[in-house]
C-alpha cells in the first residue's frame, strides 16, 4: 500500500470523494504543514497554525497509480482558488500536495501541468509542500460524510456536486456500489 497526502479545502469534502475511488483502502482526515504540535480543529480553523485541512489516502498502486490519485484530486476541487475553496477562506483551505519523497514531486508537478494544459486560460495555484508532520483529526471528523455530514447543510451543498464530478470525469475510477 502507498499513501498520498492532499489538501483541497474542507477535509470532509475531499474525504467523501476519495472513499469512492477504486484502489483506495483508507482515507484519514487530518492536519499538515503547520507549526503547532498536535493542533486541534479549532486552532486550525483559526488560520493561525499554518496547517492545511488534508486527507491521507492509502491506496493499492497496482490498482490505481499516484498519478491517477493526483488527477482525481485536481479534477474534483477548484485548484485555481488561492487559499480557499468556495466559502472556506484561509490558508487552512489551500490546495496542496504534500510530498513523501522526490519521486512524488515529479508526479505532483506532472499532475498540475496536466490540469493546466487541459484547462487553458486557467492556472492551478496548488502548492507542492513537505514532507511535513501529519496529525490525524479528531475522531468525529473521520468518515464525516457517512455519518453527521449527510445532515449538515454545508456538506449537503458541497459534497454531492464533488461526487457527481468524480462520477462524470473519472467513471473508471469509481468503486461499484
Amino acid at each position: 500500500m502507498t499513501q498520498a497526502i492532499i489538501a483541497g479545502g474542507c477535509f470532509w469534502c475531499t474525504e467523501a470523494v476519495f472513499r469512492d475511488v477504486v484502489g483506495v483502502s483508507e482515507v484519514e482526515s487530518g492536519y499538515i504543514g503547520g507549526t503547532v504540535e498536535n493542533p486541534t480543529y479549532k486552532e486550525v480553523c483559526s488560520g493561525t497554525t499554518g496547517h492545511a485541512e488534508a486527507i491521507r489516502v492509502t491506496f493499492d498502486p497496482h490498482t490505481i497509480s499516484l498519478a491517477e490519485i493526483l488527477d482525481v484530486f485536481m479534477g474534483t476541487h477548484d485548484p485555481t482558488q488561492l487559499n480557499r475553496q468556495g466559502n472556506d477562506v484561509g490558508t487552512q483551505y489551500r490546495s496542496a500536495i504534500f510530498l513523501s519523497d522526490d519521486l512524488a514531486h515529479d508526479d505532483a508537478e506532472a499532475a498540475i501541468a496536466r490540469w493546466n494544459s487541459e484547462h487553458s486560460g486557467q492556472n492551478a495555484v496548488t502548492t507542492i509542500e513537505g514532507p511535513a508532520k501529519w496529525y490525524p483529526a479528531e475522531d468525529y471528523h473521520q468518515e464525516y460524510w457517512e455519518g453527521e455530514g449527510q445532515r449538515n447543510p454545508y456538506c449537503l451543498a458541497v459534497i454531492p456536486p464533488k461526487l457527481m464530478k468524480l462520477r462524470k470525469s473519472f467513471q473508471d475510477k469509481v468503486k461499484a456500489d
